[in-house]
């Protein structure tokens, strides 16, 4: 009896088994996230890569992508710059400048109640936002939401007792090291004779007098550090106000003399643990100086770093329509960030004096640092 044979396979049915090969190899591998290392070490990794990286490794397949986005993974990650809020602007730009922004600045999370809103103050990873409800709402009546763009949680205070105007001003108190309660300061900026404060402790809004002399006012804007759970704030002295989270005035910080005397536009900032101050030249020299708080008790600052600004943004004169602003510092490096509110954004490092351009436009002159925080809002909210 003769035995049929199979006919032999043609060369498309042979591509068509090695793909089918190759793609039971890939399925299989991408069951294990990395080879055969368990899932428990692999956590233990990745809850030490910084939120940017962890990011980038959603890509690799479906296992990373749940592990990555793990909670539990994303709180123990360890935070670093990631970027700039624009203030009272819906816009955020990544640290490389590059790439779409890693938050949605649009924070859609407060499009479902709210109708027009903008980031005002950020601290430590939440958002300060004024948001109204109407879509041709009077400015002064807003209410004011905390939110973590984050985890797309958010709170809305109650009423602030201080009535809205041009002259007050409110700015946010959080600590992720202490994520079990923010603070919000509503101020008055040309007297700074009262403190309206809300905890999230109490749920509600405390005015204490500052105990501060009249005629102390304030700049407004973005001129202030929370600092080992205190508010730091710039006067037009110029010097520095430390706030607590009571309301109490506990101290005036004096700019060195030297400072004051030959430099203007000066502003504050923290990196590494400590209080910086920095401040430009005048029209001709263009000459930064950063300083550090290197003894907090004793009130003594320490000049860091000085640099020509021209020479960072390659120019040999400065025009009488260029303005330089340095607006922000690494929370964890010698990194600072300057614009020149036009055409030029860059990076410099205090260290290796490398300079790299982060932007191509003035628009980083209201830009505020980010820093992802992943930790639970400190009361309900939605």
């Amino acid at each position: 009896m003769v035995q049929s044979r199979s006919p032999p396979l043609s060369p498309t049915t042979e591509i068509s088994c090695e793909t089918r090969k190759k793609q039971k190899q890939e399925d299989e591998q991408e069951q294990e996230p990395l080879g055969s290392l368990p899932e428990g070490p692999l956590v233990e990794i990745l809850s030490r890569v910084p939120y940017m990286s962890l990011c980038r490794f959603k890509c690799v397949s479906k296992p990373w992508l749940a592990l990555c986005s793990d909670p539990d993974t994303r709180k123990r990650s360890p935070q670093t710059l990631s970027g700039f809020f624009y203030k009272d602007m819906r816009r955020f730009c990544n640290l490389s400048g590059r790439g779409p922004p890693m938050v949605d600045p649009f924070l859609p999370f407060l499009g479902k109640r709210y109708t027009v809103f903008f980031p005002g103050h950020c601290c430590g990873g939440l958002v300060l936002c004024k948001c109204w409800k109407s879509l041709y709402p009077k400015y002064n009546e807003y209410d004011l939401v905390v939110c973590n763009p984050a985890t797309e949680k958010w709170i809305e205070l109650p009423r602030c007792p201080i009535e809205s105007s041009d002259l007050a001003e409110e700015y946010l108190g959080f600590d992720p090291a202490d994520p079990s309660r923010f603070v919000v300061y509503a101020l008055h900026l040309r007297e700074f004779t009262e403190v309206t404060i809300y905890s999230s402790d109490t749920g509600r809004w405390t005015t204490v007098q500052s105990g501060w002399v009249e005629g102390t006012s304030l700049p407004g804007g973005l001129e202030c550090v929370f600092l080992n759970g205190t508010m730091h704030l710039m006067t037009k002295e110029p010097s520095v106000v430390t706030v607590d989270t009571e309301g109490n005035v506990r101290r005036e910080i004096h700019m060195p003399d030297n400072m004051t005397e030959s430099y203007e536009d000066i502003s504050i900032g923290q990196s590494q643990g400590r209080l910086y101050a920095w401040c430009m030249g005048n029209l001709n020299v263009c000459q930064l100086a950063v300083w550090t708080l290197e003894d907090y008790a004793s009130a003594n600052w320490t000049l860091k770093h000085t640099v020509n600004i021209l020479e960072l943004f390659g120019r040999h004169c400065r025009k009488e329509d260029e303005f330089y602003k340095m607006f922000a510092i690494h929370p964890d490096r010698n990194l600072i960030f300057l614009t020149d509110r036009k055409e030029k954004t860059i990076s410099y490092d205090m260290d290796s004096r490398e300079v790299h351009i982060i932007g191509t436009s003035g628009e980083f002159r209201d830009a505020q640092p980010y820093i992802p925080c992943f930790a639970e809002l400190p009361s309900d909210g939605h």
